[in-house]
């Protein structure tokens, strides 16, 4: 922590100052609660499998047994994961009144279980699932619950369709509120705080472009360089789970 006290003081100071504040968050702040993420060099999952294969509408429509076997241990993960400092410390924040919104591209509800209340998910969320064909809607965790215990592809009981969890897999448009608010925003913002996001993923990536196109200050903390850290006012590629706790504290503290 003593190599990146300067800039931790420095992004404290301008959530400190900040009169609309938002976060924007990717899998680098679920990955220390035991979730592992989709693009770190050798880790990430699309290291291991074409997500084309396993994790598009049209692979799933097709194929969804490929879908199922290889969201399984997955699964797994993301019921057993709680939630890390890192979250703890931006619904801290938020309790605070110094961040106004969430907007994650995350499935896993951490954030609500740190107990953060408005909460973005421009990626879908896993607490549903969704016939593809005729749309009736389930409650996902009895779903996911029996999944864990081998069981086939889950099907609709009115047509027999197979179950779609609501998160959005390669092919399907990003839900249309989550993003309009998202957008809405970031348009507001004049600090963004990225946290555990390689901003590869459009159009989530662009957010924090947008919101510096229009004046407002870009914090970044995570592990991997990003497009945007030549324009960021303050860049830390450390541990999530040891920064955002201090810069909470700091900020709260003021």
């Amino acid at each position: 922590m003593t190599d990146f006290s300067a800039q931790i003081e420095t992004a404290s100071q301008i959530l400190r100052d900040a009169s609309y504040a938002i976060a924007l968050t990717g899998a680098g702040i679920s990955t220390p609660s035991g979730i592992p993420d989709f693009r770190s060099p050798g880790s990430g999952l699309w290291n291991q499998v074409n997500p084309m294969d396993v994790a598009s509408i049209i692979a799933f429509r097709q194929h969804p047994e490929a879908f199922y076997n290889w969201v399984r241990p997955l699964s797994k993960k993301i019921l057993d994961a709680k939630p890390n400092p890192a979250h703890y410390a931006l619904a801290q924040l938020e309790a605070a009144g110094k961040l106004e919104t969430i907007i994650t591209q995350n499935i896993d509800g951490l954030h609500q279980a740190a107990m953060s209340k408005h909460v973005l998910e421009v990626h879908g969320h896993t607490r549903s699932a969704t016939c593809v064909r005729c749309y009736k809607s389930f409650d996902a965790e009895p779903i996911m619950r029996a999944l864990m215990n081998g069981d086939a592809v889950p099907t609709c009981d009115v047509c027999g369709g197979p179950l779609k969890p609501d998160v959005i897999l390669f092919g399907e448009q990003l839900p249309v509120h989550p993003l309009f608010e998202a957008r809405h925003a970031a348009a507001r913002a004049d600090v963004i705080l990225v946290v555990g996001s390689s901003l590869e993923v459009a159009p989530i990536s662009e957010l924090p472009l947008d919101a510096l196109n229009h004046g407002a200050q870009l914090i970044i903390v995570n592990f991997q360089p990003t497009y945007l850290d030549s324009r960021a006012a303050v860049v830390i590629h450390n541990e999530v789970t040891e920064v955002l706790p201090e810069i909470a504290r700091r900020v709260i503290a003021d």
